[in-house]
């Protein structure tokens, strides 16, 4: 008895002193997670200053850039088929593109993406078409402008096909005794999709490949280097599959 009368004493001394260390635990930690997330926002200050930064370098070259992308138009426009021809040669906007598509392709004389002034507020996506004898236009827009209250505003022209030309998607189809065959989905279609969005939700897969990959360089896709690129790779990936077969068969005869 006399004891655990003595253990009871020493646990209740010590108590004191552990709640004491738990408290300047807990007081050293909050310190260190206040310290880090200064350091936090000075990082997120100098992200900041760095994406305008990049933004001014960008709008910068754009301007730069133009008068190239002007010139490159000019040249492209001696070159039959050129937009058509990357377009089918693309993986995904081959897809896109009706056999009613293809010959109306046929008439665009150049395609052009610009960003505006300020490229955070937006871009356009032009196709500059010949006199055809499928719609009145010359030219087909699509623009996303991009607001602070975080939507975006989508707008696209509105086709006015000529006579026998303009059923709902764009595609000529014709009439099969008192029938007409079902709408085939268009490319031009995508000119009517204009409905606007937070941009959280925004996503326009076309005009992103547009932009992001086919404009910068079309010849690549004019020329099929795309598919030649894969091709490498699948042939480099199957010499290094063979290679490590080839070392797998040694160890097992060694």
């Amino acid at each position: 008895m006399v004891a655990d009368k003595a253990k009871k004493a020493k646990l209740a001394e010590r108590a004191p002193e552990e709640n004491h260390d738990a408290d300047h635990i807990d007081g050293d930690l909050v310190l260190s997670i206040e310290k880090l997330q200064e350091a936090q926002d000075d990082l997120e200050k100098v992200n900041e200053e760095a994406s305008d930064k990049v933004l001014e370098v960008e709008q910068k070259y754009n301007v730069i850039r133009r008068p190239v992308y002007l010139k490159r138009n000019e040249i492209i426009k001696t070159i039959p088929d050129f937009w058509l021809t990357a377009f089918l040669s693309h993986p995904a906007l081959s897809d896109l593109l009706s056999e009613e598509d293809q010959k109306i392709f046929k008439y665009l004389s150049s395609l052009d993406v610009e960003d505006f002034k300020d490229v955070k507020s937006g871009y356009a996506i032009r196709f500059n078409f010949n006199e055809n004898p499928y719609f009145e236009d010359t030219k087909l827009t699509k623009t996303f402008t991009f607001f602070d209250d975080g939507t975006t505003k989508i707008a696209g022209t509105t086709i006015k096909w000529k006579e026998g030309m303009g059923v709902a998607n764009g595609v000529n189809h014709g009439k099969k005794g008192n029938k007409r065959p079902p709408a085939e989905e268009s490319f031009f279609s995508w000119f009517s999709e204009t409905e606007q969005k937070d941009i959280a939700e925004f996503q326009d897969e076309v005009a992103e490949i547009i932009k992001e990959d086919l404009w910068p360089n079309p010849l690549k896709y004019f020329n099929n280097e795309a598919d030649e690129e894969d091709s490498e790779g699948d042939e480099e990936e199957n010499g290094d599959d063979d290679d490590n077969n080839g070392e797998e068969d040694t160890e097992g005869d060694s």
